[in-house]
């Protein structure tokens, strides 16, 4: 007489954040929500009305905002329903967005950049957290302008291209120039400031370190819990 066998149920697997297994509707939700609330705080930040905490208070966000990109990044590729976009009209204007960033940030806006780390060694370049901030925005609100047409699948494609092609470096361009801001200061080593840097000049390499001064040390370090050294 044989014995019959009983097979032990299996474990459940894990899910990954990025497992298309998962409800594609909940990581959309997941996706917007982590979008519309960066755009929303980029936004107050640049109202102005705490500028003592708008560098550590954008890192925060900058930071957040890239781990949805990690994701958009981790998953497989996203397939628009349509061949085509469809036409969204004028893209929002952006321009009040950056100057206002701009007036905040003086002086410490201005930062230098490689853009890909794999290309043959190149000078770096100068680049603005203002700009980046806006040009972020820009390609975000896109793709949330499909989102709240219902075009879900459409919205998820836009945001993960333009994460490939843009804003992705974009913003961790950005994230590398606040971190060295906060760094900075927590550490009591101002920058030294830099003379002439500006994004329309061509600088040589020398000339192209990370701009800030003593300034920034005055203005961010009383936020930051950072006393004056004698």
């Amino acid at each position: 007489m044989s014995k019959s066998t009983t097979k032990s149920p299996e474990a459940p697997q894990p899910k990954l954040l990025h497992s298309a297994a998962l409800d594609p509707d909940d990581f959309a939700v997941q996706i917007s929500d982590q979008i519309e609330s960066f755009i929303v705080a980029v936004t107050e930040v640049a109202k102005g009305d705490e500028p003592d905490s708008a560098v550590p208070f954008l890192l925060l966000e900058v930071s957040q905002l890239l781990l949805a990109g990690g994701r958009l990044g981790a998953h497989e590729d996203i397939v628009p329903d349509e061949r085509y976009e469809p036409d969204l009209g004028p893209e929002a204007d952006v321009d009040d967005l950056r100057q206002s960033l701009a007036v905040l940030l003086d002086p410490i806006d201005v930062y230098s950049e490689v853009f890909d780390p794999y290309e043959p060694r190149k000078a770096p370049v100068a680049c603005r957290i203002s700009d980046d901030l806006a040009d972020v925005v820009t390609d975000l609100r896109h793709g949330l302008a499909h989102y709240s047409e219902g075009r879900t699948t459409e919205a998820l494609w836009w945001w993960q291209f333009s994460y490939f092609s843009n804003w992705g470096s974009t913003a961790s361009a950005a994230l590398r120039a606040l971190q060295s801001l906060v760094a900075h200061v927590r550490l009591n080593q101002p920058l030294e400031d830099l003379d002439g840097l500006d994004t329309d000049e061509d600088l040589s390499e020398d000339a192209l370190a990370e701009v800030a001064g003593q300034v920034m040390a005055e203005e961010l370090g009383a936020p930051l819990g950072i006393r004056p050294t004698k």
